[in-house]
């Protein structure tokens, strides 16, 4: 029997999220705090409600985790000026050098999981599940639309 796409995706992910928080245990940041790190690093200033959904987590459950990483000194939380009940999230200075070190993990479990792999197949790879994804986030998008 073959395992279909999307079986072999959700499970090849799982492994990379398992073999990256094995990795990143003694910081203490598991693959969804990195992730939440990324997002901040790449849109300092968003909001908790737009960032839940880019990583599809319950508000609730960001806000916790939130807490957790402004407790340790990695996030900031500033009011927003232009709504005096949201909060605006950034990096301190403090993550930088954390997310420095996230970012050479993630490269070290890609390249042990492409190990074997000439570059051209690497960028193939890469392009294929790219273009997964875009149909997805575009089916996505246009049911949203619908319901609208």
């Amino acid at each position: 029997m073959s395992d279909t796409i999307g079986f072999l995706l959700n499970d090849t992910a799982r492994m990379f999220r398992r073999d990256f928080n094995a990795r990143t245990r003694d910081s203490g940041i598991t693959a969804l705090q990195s992730r939440v790190l990324t997002y901040l690093a790449r849109y300092p200033g968003i909001r908790q409600g737009p960032l839940a959904e880019l990583i599809e987590v319950e508000p609730i459950t960001l806000s916790r985790m939130i807490d957790r990483l402004e407790e340790g000194g990695l996030v900031e939380r500033r009011a927003d000026p232009t709504d005096r009940r949201a909060w605006q999230l950034y990096l301190t200075t403090q993550a930088e050098p954390l997310l420095d070190h996230l970012r050479q993990t993630a490269r070290a479990v890609v390249a042990e999981a492409t190990e074997g792999m000439s570059e051209a197949e690497r960028e193939m790879l890469s392009e294929l599940v790219e273009r997964v994804r875009a149909n997805l986030s575009r089916r996505e998008c246009q049911k949203e639309k619908e319901t609208i």
